[in-house]
């Protein structure tokens, strides 16, 4: 699997999102191409420590998660139409390149921490490594470029 710490993964990354424009449409899901955006910085934001989730989850949901954490990481691809946490659920309607620049702008701070060996924990599948934090945001940010056919 492919890690946003890597450096010509996170080029190949950036330079997907700069083939983005605003009259794309999603090839599955909800959220158009701003929102996505805006949607895809959220978990970059978590693992950069500047922004806390709220999510409250009971012991069995946190048991039954905690079976499926590396598929958060591993090398087979998301299922389309996932369901996410409340806080990543954009439905406003937000301004594409605002929202471009912000998100290169998290990416950039992101994959300056590679050598970080304290991360905050994930409030559902718990604590990463710093290679599954890498590999966790990389797939995230290749799910919904794919999403929109970059």
């Amino acid at each position: 699997m492919k890690s946003l710490f890597e450096t010509e993964t996170q080029q190949i990354i950036l330079s997907r999102i700069q083939n983005l424009n605003e009259t794309l449409q999603p090839n599955w899901g909800k959220m158009d191409v701003a929102q996505m955006l805006t949607h895809c910085q959220k978990p970059l934001e978590v693992a950069n420590g500047t922004l806390q989730l709220n999510t409250k989850i009971g012991f069995a949901k946190k048991l039954m998660l905690k079976l499926f954490k590396s598929a958060m990481y591993n090398d087979k691809p998301w299922q389309k139409n996932l369901g996410t946490v409340r806080e990543f659920r954009i439905i406003d309607t937000q301004e594409f390149l605002s929202q471009k620049e912000k998100l290169i702008h998290v990416i950039n701070q992101f994959s300056q921490l590679k050598e970080k060996t304290s991360w905050p924990t994930h409030p559902l599948f718990g604590d990463f490594t710093t290679e599954q934090w890498g590999k966790m945001q990389y797939k995230h940010l290749d799910h919904h470029l794919t999403q929109f056919g970059v």
